[in-house]
């Protein structure tokens, strides 16, 4: 039993050897800044970055910090994304098994009666009992096992970061939807207000018309700014629900009215949106560390393909006790047995199938690598894409604001004229839709500027920070 020890141990000792190669991170080549960063910033952008922020500390209407939280606790992307992380720690379990002995207890009863045959063979009653342990130990000598449980690992923080990346996703879009539906409140209120003034001029008109200072045509010229107006309302309203509808579907929740906060001129926008440096990107995006996660357990999965070229050695022991009454069962009158038994098996023939499974591992590790690669160039374009549509949205507002405030300036000069005979009513006609346009252009120019903060968050990589 002492030499068995000893060679217990002694292949426990060997068992050290893990065959395939250990990852390394891949070089990639990363600018030193981003496209799109906004002019006179230095050469060497600082390393604050918008994507470091929390959530609530970059959307900050309170209404739409409460859908946010909604979210994440009701979330159907959010709570399957869970599940999925549960699922994956679960098969690591399963996996990491593989590497220790299975231990295992079998008991027996045994009363047996014969009747008797004659005076040679008379009747007797047989008790057996039997206790049989056994251990059987497929010794990792190849490092199979323990790759197998490197690549669980690696299954683990994907499916962990994936998590990750769906939060954030969630964040951007209950906020996208938020101001979505601000904008579409502002347009509605746009259009109330210019269906009451157009009906105050339209009165007018009726007036003007019925003394002779209005021409017919006049008169249905107002009527058709009035139709215009009223029409728009009932999309609008339209518009407002469905929007809603798809809140209440990112809350998890049935179709229903949405809480509003502060209207969409009055949400905050951050004082300064840094991006910070594209190397920070690899540490931060929930898909760029999940794919290097997907790699890790590609590269993992090469060694466990190379071990399956080698013997396998399993360990077996078994023992027990044994005894014909149960009152002497644990008596020096029991006897005891034991058996141990090492063996290797290897393949010798199998038809190219190891080979082709190597190269499938290396296939895919190959696969995970461009993967890898690629999800950083798509993060790298998407940063970029919002620093640059952060910026012209910006200046397109500031262009629209003042476009808007002459448009307005113009239709109420139309408007005086033509009430003392200095203007026809088709000025007014052009002025008036012309301010209507250019309102509605403005608060499409305002929610952009928002949308682009939005976009530029998730690209970066924040969100999934709790």
């Amino acid at each position: 039993m002492r030499r068995l020890a000893f060679l217990i141990l002694l292949l426990a000792t060997l068992v050290g050897c893990t065959v395939g190669p250990n990852y390394q991170r891949p070089k990639v080549n990363l600018p030193a800044m981003y496209r799109g960063q906004p002019a006179g910033s230095p050469s060497k952008p600082s390393a604050a970055s918008l994507g470091n922020e929390k959530w609530w500390n970059v959307f900050r209407d309170p209404a739409l910090q409460q859908l946010i939280r909604i979210a994440l606790q009701h979330n159907y992307d959010v709570r399957i994304a869970a599940t999925r992380v549960l699922e994956a720690q679960s098969q690591l379990g399963i996996t990491r098994s593989y590497q220790f002995p299975v231990v295992s207890v079998g008991a027996n009863v045994l009363r047996q009666r014969s009747p008797k045959i004659n005076s040679f063979f008379p009747t007797y009653i047989l008790h057996t009992w039997e206790l049989n342990p056994s251990v059987i130990w497929d010794l990792d000598f190849w490092g199979k096992y323990r790759r197998e449980t490197q690549a669980a690992r690696a299954d683990v923080l994907a499916t962990e970061w994936g998590q990750r990346a769906v939060i954030s996703s969630v964040v951007s879009s209950v906020a996208t939807a938020y101001f979505q539906l601000r904008e579409l409140d502002l347009a509605l209120e746009i259009s109330q207000r210019t269906l009451a003034s157009r009906r105050d001029s339209l009165r007018l008109t009726q007036v003007l018309t019925r003394y002779g200072s209005a021409s017919l045509l006049d008169l249905r010229q107002s009527q058709e700014l009035v139709d215009a107006a009223a029409e728009s309302i009932p999309d609008f309203e339209r518009q407002i629900q469905q929007q809603e509808d798809l809140i209440s579907d990112l809350l998890g929740q049935n179709p229903g009215p949405i809480p509003r906060g502060l209207s969409l001129t009055r949400e905050p926008l951050p004082p300064a949106v840094p991006a910070g440096l594209p190397s920070e990107l690899l540490e931060r995006r929930p898909d760029i560390r999940e794919a290097e996660a997907n790699l890790t357990a590609a590269n993992a999965d090469i060694g466990v393909a190379k071990a399956d070229f080698f013997p396998s050695i399993p360990l077996t022991a078994t023992g027990g006790l044994e005894s014909y009454a149960l009152d002497r069962f644990f008596s020096f009158a029991t006897a005891g047995l034991y058996s141990v038994t090492a063996s290797a098996t290897a393949t010798v023939f199998q038809a190219g199938a190891l080979h082709a499974g190597l190269r499938l591992s290396r296939a895919q590790d190959q696969q995970m690598l461009l993967a890898y690669k690629q999800t950083i160039s798509q993060a790298l374009r998407e940063v970029a894409d919002a620093l640059i549509g952060y910026q012209k949205d910006r200046q397109f507002t500031e262009q629209q604001e003042a476009l808007t405030a002459a448009a307005a300036d113009a239709d109420r000069l139309s408007y005086v004229l033509y009430r003392h005979g200095g203007a026809s009513y088709l000025q007014v006609l052009t002025s008036e839709t012309n301010y209507f346009a250019a309102e509605l252009t403005l608060a499409q120019a305002q929610l952009n500027e928002r949308l682009a903060v939005v976009q530029l968050y998730n690209a970066l990589g924040g969100g999934w920070q709790q």
